[in-house]
Protein backbone atom coordinates (compact mmCIF):
# COMPACT_ATOMS: atom_id res chain seq x y z
CA UNK A 1 0.00 0.00 0.00
CA UNK A 2 1.32 3.45 -0.87
CA UNK A 3 1.45 6.37 1.53
CA UNK A 4 -1.46 7.94 -0.39
CA UNK A 5 -3.61 4.80 0.14
CA UNK A 6 -2.72 4.68 3.84
CA UNK A 7 -3.64 8.35 4.28
CA UNK A 8 -7.02 7.82 2.60
CA UNK A 9 -7.70 4.69 4.67
CA UNK A 10 -6.82 6.53 7.89
CA UNK A 11 -9.10 9.45 6.97
CA UNK A 12 -11.99 7.13 6.19
CA UNK A 13 -11.51 5.31 9.49
CA UNK A 14 -12.20 8.52 11.42
CA UNK A 15 -15.62 9.09 9.78
CA UNK A 16 -18.75 7.70 11.43
CA UNK A 17 -19.30 4.14 10.32
CA UNK A 18 -22.25 4.16 7.99
CA UNK A 19 -22.30 0.39 7.92
CA UNK A 20 -22.72 0.29 11.72
CA UNK A 21 -25.88 2.41 11.61
CA UNK A 22 -28.68 -0.03 12.38
CA UNK A 23 -32.33 0.80 12.99
CA UNK A 24 -35.00 -1.45 14.47
CA UNK A 25 -38.65 -0.56 13.84
CA UNK A 26 -41.13 -2.22 16.22
CA UNK A 27 -44.58 -1.98 17.79
CA UNK A 28 -46.10 -0.44 14.70
CA UNK A 29 -49.64 -0.04 13.48
CA UNK A 30 -51.53 2.16 11.05
CA UNK A 31 -54.94 3.74 11.29
CA UNK A 32 -57.07 5.99 9.13
CA UNK A 33 -58.92 9.04 10.26
CA UNK A 34 -61.02 9.26 7.11
CA UNK A 35 -61.12 7.58 3.66
CA UNK A 36 -58.41 9.95 2.33
CA UNK A 37 -55.86 10.04 5.16
CA UNK A 38 -54.09 7.77 7.59
CA UNK A 39 -51.09 7.61 9.87
CA UNK A 40 -48.55 5.11 11.19
CA UNK A 41 -47.11 4.88 14.68
CA UNK A 42 -44.13 2.88 15.93
CA UNK A 43 -40.89 2.87 17.87
CA UNK A 44 -37.57 3.27 16.07
CA UNK A 45 -34.45 2.15 17.92
CA UNK A 46 -31.02 3.38 16.84
CA UNK A 47 -28.76 0.41 17.59
CA UNK A 48 -25.60 2.14 16.43
CA UNK A 49 -22.93 4.46 17.72
CA UNK A 50 -23.94 7.10 15.15
CA UNK A 51 -26.62 9.75 15.61
CA UNK A 52 -29.06 9.42 12.73
CA UNK A 53 -32.26 10.93 11.40
CA UNK A 54 -35.45 9.72 9.71
CA UNK A 55 -35.39 11.85 6.57
CA UNK A 56 -38.38 10.57 4.59
CA UNK A 57 -40.94 7.82 4.13
CA UNK A 58 -42.36 6.43 0.89
CA UNK A 59 -45.29 4.15 0.11
CA UNK A 60 -47.39 3.05 -2.83
CA UNK A 61 -50.53 3.19 -0.64
CA UNK A 62 -50.93 6.99 -0.79
CA UNK A 63 -50.30 9.89 -3.13
CA UNK A 64 -48.19 11.61 -0.49
CA UNK A 65 -46.37 10.49 2.67
CA UNK A 66 -44.84 12.97 5.12
CA UNK A 67 -43.29 13.15 8.56
CA UNK A 68 -45.62 15.08 10.89
CA UNK A 69 -45.92 16.26 14.48
CA UNK A 70 -48.25 18.41 16.53
CA UNK A 71 -47.33 21.85 17.85
CA UNK A 72 -49.25 24.31 19.98
CA UNK A 73 -49.97 27.59 18.21
CA UNK A 74 -50.06 30.99 19.93
CA UNK A 75 -53.77 30.51 20.69
CA UNK A 76 -53.10 27.29 22.58
CA UNK A 77 -54.54 25.10 19.81
CA UNK A 78 -52.67 21.97 18.73
CA UNK A 79 -51.88 21.97 15.01
CA UNK A 80 -50.42 19.24 12.85
CA UNK A 81 -47.37 20.28 10.80
CA UNK A 82 -44.92 18.61 8.46
CA UNK A 83 -41.42 18.10 9.87
CA UNK A 84 -39.26 18.84 6.85
CA UNK A 85 -35.96 18.30 8.68
CA UNK A 86 -36.97 14.80 9.76
CA UNK A 87 -36.81 13.12 13.15
CA UNK A 88 -33.39 12.93 14.84
CA UNK A 89 -32.61 9.71 16.72
CA UNK A 90 -29.45 9.80 18.83
CA UNK A 91 -27.10 6.84 18.95
CA UNK A 92 -28.45 4.17 21.27
CA UNK A 93 -31.79 5.96 21.71
CA UNK A 94 -35.38 5.08 20.85
CA UNK A 95 -37.93 7.42 19.29
CA UNK A 96 -41.64 6.84 19.72
CA UNK A 97 -43.98 7.92 16.96
CA UNK A 98 -47.35 8.28 18.69
CA UNK A 99 -50.81 9.71 18.19
CA UNK A 100 -50.78 13.39 19.08
CA UNK A 101 -47.01 13.57 18.52
CA UNK A 102 -44.52 12.63 15.84
CA UNK A 103 -45.96 10.23 13.23
CA UNK A 104 -45.96 9.23 9.56
CA UNK A 105 -48.84 10.84 7.66
CA UNK A 106 -50.40 9.30 4.52
CA UNK A 107 -52.49 11.64 2.36
CA UNK A 108 -54.52 10.78 -0.70
CA UNK A 109 -54.97 7.10 0.15
CA UNK A 110 -55.36 4.84 -2.87
CA UNK A 111 -58.21 3.06 -1.05
CA UNK A 112 -59.77 3.47 2.40
CA UNK A 113 -57.94 1.56 5.15
CA UNK A 114 -60.08 -1.05 6.89
CA UNK A 115 -59.18 -2.98 10.05
CA UNK A 116 -56.82 -5.82 9.18
CA UNK A 117 -55.54 -4.25 5.93
CA UNK A 118 -51.77 -4.02 5.61
CA UNK A 119 -49.76 -0.91 4.81
CA UNK A 120 -46.19 -1.23 3.51
CA UNK A 121 -43.77 1.67 3.51
CA UNK A 122 -40.06 2.39 3.48
CA UNK A 123 -38.34 4.59 6.04
CA UNK A 124 -35.24 6.41 4.77
CA UNK A 125 -32.49 7.45 7.19
CA UNK A 126 -29.62 9.87 6.84
CA UNK A 127 -27.02 7.13 7.47
CA UNK A 128 -28.67 3.77 8.13
CA UNK A 129 -29.96 1.57 5.35
CA UNK A 130 -33.66 2.05 4.50
CA UNK A 131 -36.11 -0.10 6.44
CA UNK A 132 -39.27 -1.43 4.76
CA UNK A 133 -42.08 -2.41 7.12
CA UNK A 134 -45.63 -3.70 6.82
CA UNK A 135 -48.10 -2.73 9.53
CA UNK A 136 -51.65 -3.89 10.09
CA UNK A 137 -54.40 -1.27 10.11
CA UNK A 138 -56.01 -1.05 13.55
CA UNK A 139 -58.60 1.72 13.54
CA UNK A 140 -59.90 0.62 16.95
CA UNK A 141 -56.62 0.82 18.89
CA UNK A 142 -56.81 3.02 21.96
CA UNK A 143 -54.02 5.51 22.60
CA UNK A 144 -51.20 3.90 24.59
CA UNK A 145 -48.90 5.34 27.23
CA UNK A 146 -46.80 8.36 26.30
CA UNK A 147 -49.34 9.84 23.89
CA UNK A 148 -50.93 13.22 23.81
CA UNK A 149 -54.55 12.32 23.22
CA UNK A 150 -56.39 11.49 20.04
CA UNK A 151 -54.88 11.82 16.61
CA UNK A 152 -57.50 14.23 15.36
CA UNK A 153 -59.35 14.79 12.12
CA UNK A 154 -57.22 14.83 8.99
CA UNK A 155 -59.96 15.77 6.56
CA UNK A 156 -57.98 18.88 5.57
CA UNK A 157 -55.20 16.58 4.33
CA UNK A 158 -57.35 14.68 1.87
CA UNK A 159 -56.34 16.62 -1.22
CA UNK A 160 -52.66 17.30 -0.48
CA UNK A 161 -51.55 14.60 -2.87
CA UNK A 162 -53.34 16.17 -5.80
CA UNK A 163 -52.47 19.83 -5.22
CA UNK A 164 -48.73 19.67 -5.81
Amino acid sequence: MTLKHLTIAAALATLPSLASAHMIVENGYARSSNPQAGAAFMTIENHSSTDDRVVSVSSDSAARVELHTHIEDTGGVMRMVEVEDGFPIAAGETMELVRGGAHVMFMGLNAPWENGDEVTFTIEFEYADPVTVTFAVDNDRVQGHGGHGGHGDHSSHGNHGTDS
